[in-house]
């Protein structure tokens, strides 16, 4: 999976579930990754976002994926 094509041109990613602390989200291919509760501090997280703004977790989960 090439991260690149999952986040440009506005691409969008959405909330699916919260499960052991951690907030699950999927992008318009389908990718799902977690972004771990304590790396939220005060931020605000909504159901629907840029994809741009969750490369850093996409890439760490595709990392895990991949090391796997």
């Amino acid at each position: 999976m090439n991260i690149k094509d999952m986040v440009k041109g506005g691409k969008r990613v959405s909330f699916t579930h919260y499960r052991q602390k951690e907030l699950w989200y999927v992008t318009g291919c389908g990718f799902e990754f977690p972004i771990p509760i304590e790396d939220c501090g005060d931020a605000k997280f909504l159901h629907e976002d840029k994809a741009m703004l969750f490369t850093r977790y996409i890439r760490k989960h595709l990392a895990l994926i991949e090391k796997e």
